[in-house]
C-alpha cells in the first residue's frame, strides 16, 4: 500500500543561507553552491515538497526581518535630518571603514593567554585579572595633542609659554571657517539627537546611532580646531583691558569662555567672518569678569558702565584742555550734576591691599604708605606725663586761679580763651582776669612747682 500523498504546502516555503532568503517557489529559484551538503539537502527537500505556483502576477515581497506568521516587520521611519548632516555622513562611513582596515587581526593566542581569558569572564562584573604585560604606547596625532600648560618648567613665564602655545596653530582662511562651523553644527544635531535618544523620547536604528555618534566625535575635533586657531584673538582683546584688577592670564580664560560661545553660536551661512562674530561675545565675557571679579567690593552692571563713561570723558576733556576738568565740566557732555559725577568717581576708586608685595624683595605696600593721623609713640607718652604734671600743679592752686589758668592756655579742650570770655564765666572783668593770671604765674616760678615742667619745654 502505497504512502498517502502529503499535501502541497500553499505558502511559499523559505530557506535561509547566510541572512538571504531564498523563495524556492519563485520562477528563478536562487542557485545554491553546489558544494555545500545543506544546499543539497534543501534542494532534496524542495524536490520532495511539489509546491504550487501562483497563476497571478507574483507578489513582491518586502525586504526586512520576518516575524511568526512570514509577514515581514516593518522598518522604523526615521526623521529627516538636516543638509549639514547628510554631507558629514559620509565622512563617518569613510571614518569606520579607515578604522575596521586598521583594525589589528587576531592573533593566536598561548595557553596561559587563554586561560586567563576565561577567567576574566567567569569573574563577576567590576573583577580584574591582572597579568604581566607591557602595555603598548599608542600614538597620539599632533593636532590632538592638548596644549602643555597645566605644569610649566619652572622658572618660565605662564604668558610666554601660553603665547609660544597657541603660536603653533596656522590661522584659518575663510573657506576652512566655514568647512569647520559645519562640522561643528553638524556634531550639535548629533549631540542633542543622542540626547534625545539617550532620555526615551525618540529611538533611533543602531547604525544610525553609530552615524550619530561618529559626527559627534567628528564636531568636537572641527570645535577644537576652531578654538586653538582663534585664540590669539582672545589674548589681542583682553590686552586691552590690563589694569582695571584681573591679570592678563585670568583675563584670557574668561574671555576663552566667550569664545567657546561663540563657536556654538557661529552662523557661517551669514556671509561673515568668524573673529567679526566672536569678537562681540569675547567683549562681553571681559566686560563681565571685570564687573564681577574685578573689585574687592562688587559694583553692579549698571554703575560699572557709568564709572566707565565718566573716566573716559575725564580722560578726553584732559587731553583736550590740558588741565583737569572739573566736575561740571565732566557732568555737561554726560547730562549729569556735578554731585553725581563725584559720587560716581568715588565708586570708581580702586581698592588695594596693604599687603601687596612690592618689588623682588619681600617688601609690602604697607611699608611705604605713611600715615599721618597717627602719633609718635615717644610724644604720646611725654605728652601723657606733661598733662600729669600740670594737673598736679594746677590742683596745688586756689579753685578761681586754677580755673583761669585752664581757660586761658585750653589745658582742657585745646582752645584758649580771651580774657573777656574768662571774665564773662567768671563774673569778672578782663583786667581783674589779667591780675590773676599774673599772680598766678608768679606763684608757680616762686613755689618751685615749675622745676618739674621745665625738662619738657627744652
Amino acid at each position: 500500500m502505497s504512502a498517502p500523498a502529503r499535501p502541497a504546502d500553499t505558502t511559499s516555503t523559505l530557506v535561509r543561507e547566510q541572512d538571504a532568503v531564498v523563495d524556492l517557489t519563485s520562477p528563478e529559484p536562487a542557485t545554491l553552491d553546489k558544494a555545500s551538503p545543506r544546499s543539497r539537502r534543501s534542494s532534496k527537500v524542495s524536490a520532495a515538497r511539489p509546491a504550487t505556483r501562483a497563476t497571478g502576477p507574483k507578489e513582491k515581497r518586502p525586504v526586512g526581518r520576518t516575524v511568526a506568521g512570514g509577514v515581514p516587520a516593518e522598518l522604523p521611519v526615521e526623521e529627516p535630518m538636516p543638509k549639514t548632516i547628510t554631507a558629514v555622513l559620509p565622512r563617518a562611513a569613510a571614518a569606520r571603514a579607515a578604522k575596521a582596515s586598521t583594525a589589528p587581526k587576531p592573533v593566536r593566542q598561548t595557553k596561559e593567554e587563554a586561560a586567563a581569558a576565561v577567567a576574566e569572564a567567569a569573574l563577576p562584573d567590576g573583577d580584574t585579572v591582572f597579568a604581566e604585560s607591557t602595555p603598548t604606547p599608542v600614538a597620539v596625532p599632533e593636532e590632538d595633542k592638548p596644549l602643555a600648560l597645566d605644569e610649566p618648567p619652572p622658572g618660565i613665564d605662564l604668558v610666554k609659554a601660553y603665547l609660544r602655545e597657541i603660536g603653533r596653530v596656522a590661522l584659518l582662511t575663510a573657506e576652512m571657517e566655514v568647512d569647520l562651523a559645519k562640522r561643528v553644527e553638524a556634531g550639535l544635531f548629533a549631540t542633542e539627537k543622542l540626547r534625545r535618544h539617550t532620555c526615551g523620547e525618540a529611538k533611533i536604528a543602531a547604525a544610525m546611532r553609530r552615524d550619530l555618534v561618529e559626527i559627534e566625535r567628528d564636531g568636537g575635533v572641527a570645535k577644537r580646531h576652531l578654538l586653538e586657531a582663534n585664540l590669539r584673538l582672545v589674548v589681542s582683546l583682553a590686552k586691552r583691558y590690563q589694569g582695571r584688577g584681573l591679570d592678563l592670564l585670568d583675563l584670557v580664560q574668561e574671555g576663552n569662555l566667550g569664545l567657546v560661545r561663540a563657536v556654538e553660536k557661529f552662523d557661517y551661512a551669514k556671509g561673515y567672518k568668524f573673529s567679526t562674530y566672536a569678537t562681540w561675545w569675547i567683549r562681553q565675557a571681559l566686560q563681565r569678569a571685570l564687573a564681577d571679579q574685578g573689585r574687592t567690593i562688587r559694583v553692579p552692571v549698571h554703575m560699572a558702565e557709568l564709572i566707565t563713561k565718566v573716566t573716559r570723558t575725564r580722560r578726553d576733556l584732559t587731553q583736550s584742555l590740558g588741565r583737569e576738568p572739573t566736575s561740571e565740566e565732566i557732568g555737561e557732555p554726560l547730562a549729569m550734576t556735578a554731585e553725581k559725577v563725584e559720587e560716581i568717581l568715588r565708586h570708581g576708586r580702586d581698592t588695594l591691599s596693604l599687603q601687596a608685595p612690592v618689588g623682588d624683595d619681600e617688601a609690602v605696600l604697607g611699608d611705604f604708605i605713611t600715615d599721618t593721623d597717627s602719633i609718635d609713640p615717644q610724644a604720646a607718652v611725654e605728652t601723657q606725663m606733661l598733662h600729669g604734671q600740670l594737673s598736679d600743679v594746677l590742683d596745688s592752686l586756689p579753685e578761681r586761679s586754677a580755673i583761669v589758668m585752664r581757660m586761658r592756655f585750653g589745658l582742657e579742650d585745646g582752645r584758649p580763651r580771651t580774657l573777656d570770655e574768662v571774665g564773662r564765666h567768671l563774673g569778672l572783668t578782663r583786667e581783674r582776669i589779667r591780675q590773676i593770671e599774673r599772680d598766678t604765674l608768679a606763684e608757680i616760678r616762686a613755689g618751685g612747682r615749675a622745676d618739674a615742667l621745665r625738662e619738657y619745654v627744652a
